[in-house]
This record gives structure tokens, C-alpha cells and sequence, in this order.
């Protein structure tokens, strides 16, 4: 970057990290340390603990229905027609056919009580008086809880009735998904091959025995009584209950705790003594590598309009499940690839928008433009492009068939079936390549900084390093770290491989889901923020430093380890249940007071004149603070303990909360990302800003009628079904095709339409600041800035009175 400056700002003594910094500094290092070391335990609990997979079922006669290779074959079958788009297993996945381990398990057992009814001469089950059925009830329930697992064979042992259920399931299944059915979503030949129609299915029955049989020396199941199945007794057990009061109690403790520590801290949030009159961004020139970002905040478009399209396809096929108001779309876009599209694009576009931000900062922080800094760029850019386009692609030709099924052409370029991670190993491994290269280019690109904070040297902004902020090594180090953690985590993905158990299979992809997006993600982020403003002058470099090492610690001490809580009934133990629901409780605790951030921000707009152009990009952020407090905090604790979660898991309420926030706070955050980086790319020139607030109102607003109008009471509509008479009816059709339920899904178009505008609409901006009708004729003027800006005496103090 070059500018004219109108004074030489004089040299600064950088001294050593003040004490606050190195407290929090400690705690930051030790939260990481032990809480990795508890979720690696974790992750060993679950190894030595899994439901294992048979060698062979046999029936008491020594008939063989299936073998542990066949159950394998089914996971790998389900994975490549679309895994957890389609329906769910374990609860974790799509929410409109059924779940297939609760579906499995219902029709089994009540067969076999019709069985045992018969032959006491009822006509079913239904037609016997209650004391009758509580007889029977507790026959089944040890039939079916009591472990005929063989540790020493492999081999699973069942009576002649469950047989026969089996038999039975297996026949309905293989017409769901080779003739269709139109309420599930699911297409006429979704899958054809009688082989692998009873494989898939041989897999569904494994996964409901790991649900209704007692794990050794327990009188809880593998999967800790999850589903809730009131023929069985299925219901939560005791650690589950005592957990969960106290994770109530942590919660309300963390809060007064973060209330007294914000009260005792309220100076931090005062604004600089001093401000820059003017925009300190006014007349710098963006290097080549700055300017090459631009073209990802065009493909953030694309990929969020592209995003927005395949969801009002998703949700509606919950009402009208083969076609778009009569046209049969379910020939071309079945449900389990526009909902593969809808999950992973919502992941793309936001870590586009997020990476680009760091590539623009990289070279502002660093203060000169390495070598082939741009090359770097561009490669990085169509590495991106070609996963994009290269998964979606394999996704759709692997679940319409194209690719047979169950073969390692689909776990390599098709699909691996595992939602938010669906992208195969092929475009995984690209994708991972393509994340340390932009590691690589930010720390090349930062790493001028470093040299010049070890140097004693300073880092005051300059001609050449204008978001240098003040003399923060602490800033500077938390995003390389940060750009690290956010290339290294990605890893966790291959931990999971074709055919892994599926315990260990869902215990690593939360590894990414959580710890990737919803971690390091959020570090990354809240770093940056700290940067950009910062450098403006608008907040205390030193207070943005500290804040920041404080609020990483704050969340990373919950996040870490509540990674747990998707991992509840996945064949994990009651200790790993006792560490999750603790922490997840502790992760909602820095969230309820987001609303501070929100207020925080808008305050910045008044600091001076000039703060307004960044308004929108503030305005965002504001959103995210909401968001926050609302999607991931009140949404997210509705279900995140155990006793709730263990009725709740696999419904809308999990919709809920996905949604609100991994759009609400990930998605609006990298739109102001977005904001802020074109604005400070055009400073001095005035935004026509109707297409850009239509945008801002429409998403939120949408966003809202969706979540309020639909996705919470049809969530509340099936916990109720869930408590009262199990998970499978909450996600029978029978239920969700009731006439109020309908018209709940259909509530869904109103903040469909709202939120689409808005979508659009900044769609629409954007392309105008490409062509000139998103900016003002008559604010184009450069105007030349000041590369330095006023310290009031505290930050003076902290960095060095100049000499």
C-alpha cells in the first residue's frame, strides 16, 4: 500500500506483554492443553465402549440373517445415496423421512407384541386391557434389552420373532427406497440392487440393537437408552438427569460470574480519549494481492444466492415431497442432494468470505507485499473453485446412482454421507491442501510484524503497514494462530474413513463441525474485528488485545470439551456425558452477554463523522451479537443438555438452532467481513446504500418469521410427540402430515421470501459495486489520510512514550 502522509509518526519502544496479558496468556494455553487432553479421552472412552459390530446375527436355530461385513457394506450403501441427508441414524441428519434406528426399532417391537398377543389368542397388541399389555411390555423388554452378544465368537444371538421382524423391515424398506416415497422425499429408484437393499438394511437393525440392548455390566443401552422408546423402557438414565441439573447450575453461576467480571472490567469498553478526524484508510492504494481478494467476495455471492436456492427447494420438499408445486424436481435434484448442497454451501461461502477477509488483512498487518504474494492468491482461488464445483458435482452423480453405490469411488469423489462434512476424500484432502496455502500466505504476509515486535521496533501503523495496531504482538499472534488452528482442525476430517465404526466416525466429525466451525472459526473472527478496528482508531489496541485473549480463553474453556454434547448417545459412557454436559453448559455462558458487544459496536459510530461509512459492516456485527445471544445461546441450550437433547435430538428444534446460528452469527458475520473489507478497498467513496439495507433488514427479518413461524413451534410440536410417545413418532409421517403440523412447514414461506429478498439483495450491491450503481456519483473523491493515529496516555503508556 502507498499513501501521502502529512507526518512522520516518530519511532516506538515496544515493551514486554503487561501482566494482564500474561495472565490471560496462561489460562488461554491451559484451557487448550487439558481440554484437548479431556476430549481425547473422551474419544478413548467411546473406542473402548462402541456398540460393537457382530461377526454374524444369528437366529436360535444357527441361521445366519447377516454378517459384520454385510452391516458394513449397508453403512457405506446409506453413506453414498446421501448418509444423514436422507433421514437420519442416531439422530444426527435430515429431518423429514424418519429416523431410521427409532423407525427400525418401533416397527420391530411392536410386531413382536402383536405376535405375543396372538398367541394369546388377541387379535393385536392394542386389543389387550392394560394389565395384559404391561405382562407383555416387560417380556419384550427382556427379549429385547438382554445382551446375547458373544465377546468371544463376534456373534449376536435372537429369537425367531425378532427374526422375522427383521425380515420383515427388510421388505419395507427395499420398497421405500426403490419405489419411492413421496412423504419421505425419497425418489423412485433411490436405490434398486436387492444386495444392497438388504445391506442397508442389515445396517439399520445394528443400529437399533445398539439402541435397545444393554451395554455390558449396564442397565443402561449402548447408546445410553436413546431413542426414547416407552415399549422398552427406554427412557433417561439417572447420570443423565443429575448431569443435567447440574449443567443448570454451572450455567447460572458462569453468567453471575461473567456479570461481575464485565462490571469489574467497565473501563475496557470506554472509547480512545482521542480519534482519528478522518478515516486513517482515507487515499491508501490496495496492493495486487488485495485486489485479487476481490473476486472471492463475488463468489461469496454465488455460493450464498446458489445456497439460499437449494434450501426453499429443502424445505420444500417437507411439503410436497417429489416435486415444486407439481413439477416432479425430484427426478433431477432429489431431496438428499439439495440438502447435501444446502448444508455444505452454507460452509463454503462463509469460510470463503472469512478467508479473503485474512488475506486482505495479511499484507496491511505485515507492511509490504511479499513475492508472488497475488500468484498465491489467484492459485488459492481456483484451488477453491474446483472443490466447489468438483464435489458438488461428484454429490449429485453419487446419489443418483451414477457412481453404483457402496463403492470407494463414492467415499473418494462422491460423497461420504456425513452432513456438514459430505464433501468426498478427494475434495477433502483438496480442500486441506488449499487451507495451509492460505496459512501460508498469511503468515508470509504477517510475519514483517513479528520481526518488528521482537526487534523492539513497534508496530505503529505506517505508509507500508497501515492496520499495524499499536505494539500488539498479541493481536498479531492470535491470528496467526488462530489461521493455523483453522488449517490444522480441518485434519480432524480424516480421522473418519470408508467403513469406519460409526461412533468413531461421528466422534471426528465433530471435530470439524465443532471445533473448525464453530471454534477456531469464531476465534479467527473476533481477532480480526479487534484488528480492523483497532487500526481505525476506534477501540484501544491494548483493550482490543486483552479482550480478545480474555473472550478466546472464556470460550474455548466450554467449546473444547462441549464438542461432547453431539456425542452424547453415539456409544459413548455416562463419564463422557458427565464432561459434556458440564462444559457445553459453561460454552453457553460467555453468549449471554453478547447483547454488550451489540451495543459496544453501534457506540462506535458515534466516536466520529467518518465511523458512519463503516456502518453497515457494524450493523452485521451487531446482527452477530444477536444472533449470538438468541441462536447460539437461548436456542442452543434449549437442547444442548442431556435430559432435553435425549427427547430432542434429530427434530426441528436442532433446525432451529442451526439455522439461527450458523447463518445468524457465522454467515452475517462474514458478510461484514465482507462490508468492511470493500469499504476500507474504497475508502472515501459513498455507498448507495437501498440495495444494502434492503439486504440487511431482509435476512434478519427472514431469518426470524423462520425461526419463529415455523421452525420453533413445529420443534416444540414434535418434542411434545417425542416425550409422550416416542422419538419415532415425532418423525413418523403419520404425525408430521397432520393438518396443523402441514401448515407449520408451510409457514416456513413467508421467511423464506423475506429472507431470499434480502439474499438478493445484497447480491444485487455487490455486483453494483462492480458496475458503479452502488456508489454515489458524487463521493468518489480520494482523500489523503493519516497513517497514524492518536493514543490516549494509557495505550501511550503501554507501548512507549515515543523518544
Amino acid at each position: 500500500m502507498s499513501t501521502v502522509r502529512d507526518h512522520n509518526p516518530p519511532p516506538v519502544i515496544l515493551r514486554p506483554v503487561n501482566r494482564r496479558d500474561r495472565r490471560w496468556w496462561t489460562a488461554l494455553i491451559l484451557v487448550v492443553v487439558l481440554s484437548f487432553g479431556v476430549l481425547l479421552y473422551m474419544g478413548h472412552q467411546i473406542q473402548v465402549n462402541k456398540p460393537p459390530i457382530p461377526t454374524k446375527v444369528v437366529d436360535t436355530s444357527g441361521r445366519v440373517l447377516m454378517t459384520g461385513a454385510e452391516i458394513t457394506e449397508g453403512q457405506n450403501v446409506w453413506q453414498s445415496i446421501g448418509g444423514q441427508e436422507i433421514g437420519s441414524v442416531w439422530g444426527h441428519g435430515a429431518y423429514v423421512a424418519p429416523d431410521w434406528t427409532a423407525d427400525t426399532l418401533h416397527r420391530e417391537l411392536t410386531y413382536v407384541l402383536d405376535q405375543y398377543a396372538k398367541k394369546e389368542g388377541a387379535a393385536s397388541y392394542d386389543s389387550l386391557d392394560p394389565e395384559r399389555q404391561a405382562a407383555l411390555k416387560a417380556r419384550l423388554k427382556a427379549n429385547v434389552r438382554t445382551n446375547t452378544y458373544d465377546p468371544a465368537t463376534g456373534v449376536v444371538t435372537i429369537d425367531p420373532l425378532r427374526a422375522e421382524a427383521w425380515r420383515l423391515n427388510s421388505e419395507h424398506y427395499a420398497q421405500v427406497f426403490s419405489q419411492g416415497n413421496v412423504r419421505y422425499a425419497i425418489q423412485a429408484g433411490a436405490l434398486t440392487d436387492p444386495t444392497q437393499l438388504q445391506q442397508m438394511s442389515d445396517f439399520f437393525w445394528w443400529s437399533s440393537w445398539a439402541a435397545s440392548t444393554n451395554a455390558p455390566n449396564s442397565d443402561a443401552t449402548y447408546l445410553q437408552n436413546w431413542p426414547h422408546e416407552p415399549l422398552i423402557d427406554n427412557v433417561p438414565t439417572s447420570t443423565n438427569v443429575l448431569w443435567s441439573i447440574i449443567s443448570f447450575i454451572l450455567l447460572l453461576g458462569g453468567i453471575a460470574g461473567m456479570v461481575w467480571y464485565h462490571n469489574y472490567h467497565a473501563d475496557d469498553d470506554e472509547p480512545p480519549s482521542e480519534v482519528p478526524d478522518r478515516d486513517p484508510l482515507l487515499g491508501y492504494r490496495p496492493t495486487p494481492s488485495q485486489k485479487a481478494t476481490i473476486k472471492y467476495f463475488y463468489v461469496v455471492g454465488a455460493l450464498f444466492v446458489a445456497q439460499i436456492g437449494v434450501g426453499i427447494l429443502s424445505a420444500h420438499y417437507g411439503v410436497e415431497g417429489g416435486s415444486l408445486y407439481g413439477i416432479p424436481i425430484d427426478k433431477v435434484l432429489p431431496y438428499a442432494v439439495t440438502r447435501t448442497w444446502h448444508t455444505q454451501l452454507g460452509i463454503l461461502w462463509i469460510a470463503t468470505a472469512w478467508l479473503a477477509t485474512g488475506l486482505y488483512v495479511s499484507p496491511a498487518v505485515g507492511g509490504r507485499e511479499p513475492k508472488y504474494q497475488r500468484l498465491g492468491v489467484n492459485v488459492l482461488f481456483w484451488a477453491l473453485i474446483v472443490v466447489v464445483a468438483g464435489s458438488m458435482v461428484g454429490e449429485w452423480l453419487s446419489i443418483m446412482g451414477y457412481m453404483g453405490h457402496g463403492l470407494p469411488i463414492n467415499w473418494w469423489l462422491g460423497t461420504t454421507g456425513m452432513e456438514y462434512l459430505d464433501l468426498a476424500r478427494v475434495w477433502q484432502i483438496g480442500l486441506f491442501i488449499g487451507l495451509f496455502l492460505w496459512f501460508f500466505l498469511m503468515a508470509r504476509g504477517m510475519w514483517p510484524a513479528l520481526k518488528r515486535a521482537r526487534s523492539g521496533e513497534g508496530n505503529r501503523p505506517t505508509d507500508t503497514a497501515p492496520l499495524a495496531a499499536g505494539g500488539q504482538r498479541t493481536l498479531i499472534l492470535m491470528l496467526l494462530m488462530s489461521s493455523l488452528a483453522i488449517a490444522s482442525f480441518f485434519g480432524a476430517a480424516f480421522g473418519m474413513d470408508r467403513g469406519t465404526h460409526l461412533s468413531i466416525t461421528e466422534y471426528w466429525r465433530w471435530w470439524v463441525v465443532h471445533l473448525w466451525v464453530e471454534g477456531f472459526f469464531e476465534v479467527f473472527a473476533t481477532v480480526v474485528i479487534a484488528f480492523l478496528f483497532a487500526r481505525l482508531g476506534l477501540i484501544r489496541s491494548q483493550m482490543a488485545a486483552t479482550a480478545t485473549l480474555a473472550s478466546t480463553a472464556v470460550y474455548l474453556a466450554g467449546g473444547i470439551i462441549g464438542t461432547g454434547h453431539h456425542l452424547y448417545f453415539t456409544g459413548a459412557d455416562h463419564i463422557v456425558m458427565a464432561w459434556s454436559a458440564t462444559f457445553s453448559a459453561l460454552e453457553v455462558v460467555p453468549l449471554a452477554l453478547v447483547g454488550f458487544e451489540a451495543f459496544k459496536h453501534l457506540r462506535l459510530l458515534k466516536v466520529s463523522s467518518w465511523a458512519v461509512g463503516y456502518k453497515w459492516a457494524v450493523y452485521f456485527f451487531v446482527a452477530v451479537s444477536f444472533w449470538n445471544m438468541l441462536g447460539a445461546g437461548v436456542f442452543g441450550f434449549l437442547i444442548n443438555p442431556p435430559i432435553s437433547l435425549f427427547y430432542v435430538q434429530g427434530l426441528n428444534l436442532t433446525a432451529l438452532h442451526a439455522h439461527t446460528a450458523l447463518f445468524g452469527v457465522y454467515g452475517m458475520l462474514g458478510i461484514g467481513l465482507m462490508m468492511f473489507v470493500m469499504r476500507s478497498l474504497m475508502p472515501g467513496k459513498e455507498w448507495n446504500e437501498r440495495w444494502i439495507a434492503i439486504g440487511f433488514w431482509g435476512l434478519n427479518v427472514g431469518l426470524l418469521l423462520m425461526a419463529l413461524l415455523s421452525l420453533l413451534p413445529l420443534g416444540m410440536a414434535q418434542a411434545w410427540a417425542s416425550i409422550t410417545h416416542g422419538l419415532w413418532y415425532a418423525r413418523s409421517s403419520d404425525f408430521l402430515y397432520t393438518p396443523a403440523l402441514t401448515v407449520l412447514r408451510w409457514m416456513r414461506t413467508p421467511g423464506d421470501i423475506v429472507f431470499t429478498i434480502g439474499g438478493l439483495s445484497i447480491g444485487v450491491f455487490m455486483v453494483g459495486l462492480l458496475f458503479g450503481y452502488s456508489v454515489r456519483k458524487s463521493g468518489g473523491e480520494q482523500i489523503t489520510g493519516s497513517v497514524f493515529t492518536q493514543l490516549d496516555e494509557e495505550e501511550l503508556e503501554e507501548v512507549g512514550a515515543p523518544e
